[in-house]
């Protein structure tokens, strides 16, 4: 048996519970893995053998402590703009499509999810599936693969998850159970109250009130955390704030900004502040051009917002640029897109703060896992030493009079303050951000000091389940098993 974990709305914390859940059962002896039939995000991440999945499933599956597997998020949806979206299916790119075409596949795409379902819960005995979005879309019910179809096609017990911080929890938990089809609405057997900060004894009325009028017992009362895992999509973004002292980094926010997740642990050790194209780049002791799912497109808005000009005043004033990816296709001389990065054939100026040209020849993408050693140019590199990280990208590079950054990778201006790299996730390397950080006050004339350890943040997670939900009924749950005489069979609703 797995279970299933939907929410009253977007954002309401379903990856993180999923995340908890798995390190829990695990801590518990209890071989599992994560799922999610579709989704939709920017961040992304590759897998051993090359296959690109929505991070959240990377990160759940890191706390179930399995390897990553395309199965885990078969379906995810890359927006382009425009209503158009990359798919990529079971790791692998497949077409960009008008989101109408995509409903016309949805039969298709769910025997998919269902298949690789199948495959995970043969190999690990237990699946823990996230829905998406909320789980109370009446106008998608007939095409939704991620929660109510899905759960038609699986039958599993089915955790709903509610956002107390927003407000109107009541409403979430009521209104989504009630609007849920009839034949879903009895596999709702808890709710979850997630991000709930203060005392949680002073909601115990509210507990009462909630499983009195949805007629499901409430799991537990989760409180917010501050424990830091990767961001799952562009909706969280908005929840950043910079810190207010130390090295001060300005990442550009790109419209079509990828794998922002680069930068969170950059944060969590620096001030980093997202700035919006045109905004004054003054005062800033790094600039990061991010990834992007829309090179061109972004570069043209660089240019036309003024950030481009904001960008070089900065190189020319000495400040450190860094192009991550799509960024690091930005800071060259010239992208030529033969008609499969856009929407047709396109050239583009770049920056001209490397010399290096991209050509976009091809509809397909580099996928894989790299491991490098910096190479010796100060002021940055040269305290890396060996890094590693993942490649997502359409394009080739050709670098000219400019020499690599990482191994054959990326490329290095000559006084190593301009650094191009394909490599995702080099600043998830505490080695890699306290040489970057270190250098940075050096130039600054300020102290750093590299952070502690503070422990495995699933470990973490997981302990805060055990001591703020009834894991012992989520485990029967989990594992079709009856505790204290509870056990899943269906049921009708009160």
């Amino acid at each position: 048996m797995s279970l299933m974990v939907l929410g009253t709305a977007s954002h309401v914390g379903k990856s993180t519970v999923v995340a908890g859940i798995c390190r829990a059962l695990k801590n518990r002896g209890i071989g599992n893995a994560p799922f999610k039939s579709q989704n939709m995000s920017l961040n992304s991440w590759v897998t051993a053998d090359g296959a690109e999945i929505g991070i959240a499933q990377a990160v759940q599956a890191r706390a179930a402590g399995v390897e990553p597997t395309a199965e885990m998020n078969p379906v995810l949806l890359k927006p382009k703009g425009e209503m158009v979206s990359q798919v990529v299916l079971l790791g692998r790119p497949y077409k960009d499509v008008r989101i109408g075409e995509y409903y016309r596949e949805t039969d298709e795409l769910l025997e998919t999810a269902v298949r690789a379902f199948t495959h995970l819960e043969e190999e690990h005995g237990t699946v823990v599936v996230e829905g998406a979005g909320g789980a109370a879309e009446l106008n998608l019910y007939d095409r939704d693969i991620a929660n109510i179809r899905l759960a038609r096609a699986l039958g599993l017990p089915i955790l709903l998850v509610a956002d107390i911080e927003r407000g109107g929890v009541f409403a979430q938990a009521y209104g989504t159970i009630a609007l849920l089809p009839e034949d879903i609405r009895p596999l709702v057997v808890g709710i979850i109250v997630n991000k709930f900060r203060g005392d949680p004894t002073l909601f115990a009325s509210g507990v009462d009130a909630l499983q009195e009028i949805c007629g499901v017992p409430v799991l537990g009362v989760l409180p917010y955390t501050g424990i830091d895992l990767p961001s799952e999509d562009s909706l969280s973004i908005g929840d950043k704030s910079a810190r207010s002292e130390g090295v001060r980094i300005a990442v550009v926010r790109l419209p079509h900004i990828a794998n922002f997740t680069d930068f969170e642990l950059l944060e969590r050790r620096a001030a980093v502040t997202y700035v919006r194209p045109g905004d004054p780049l003054a005062g800033y002791d790094c600039v990061v051009i991010p990834g992007t799912k829309n090179t061109i497109d972004d570069l043209r808005l660089l240019r036309s917002s003024g950030a481009a000009d904001e960008i070089c005043r900065a190189r020319a004033a000495g400040v450190p640029v860094i192009g991550i990816c799509g960024g690091f296709q930005m800071l060259g001389r010239r992208l030529v897109d033969l008609g499969y990065e856009g929407d047709g054939p396109a050239e583009a100026e770049g920056l001209g703060l490397l010399d290096v040209t991209t050509t976009f020849s091809a509809y397909t993408k580099t996928t894989r896992q790299v491991h490098h050693r910096a190479v010796d140019v100060p002021p940055f590199l040269s305290r890396m030493g060996e890094v590693s990280g993942y490649e997502i990208h359409m394009g080739t590079t050709e670098r000219g009079a400019d020499g690599p950054a990482f191994g054959d990778d990326g490329a290095v201006s000559e006084d190593g303050l301009v650094i191009g790299t394909y490599l995702h996730g080099l600043f998830s390397d505490p080695d890699a951000v306290d040489a970057l950080l270190g250098s940075l006050a050096d130039r600054r004339g300020i102290e750093y000091r590299p952070a502690e350890d503070d422990g495995d943040p699933y470990d973490r997670l997981a302990s805060l389940f055990e001591a703020h939900l009834d894991m012992g009924l989520v485990t029967a749950l989990a594992c079709g098993g009856e505790r204290e005489g509870y056990l899943y069979e269906g049921r009708d609703q009160p």
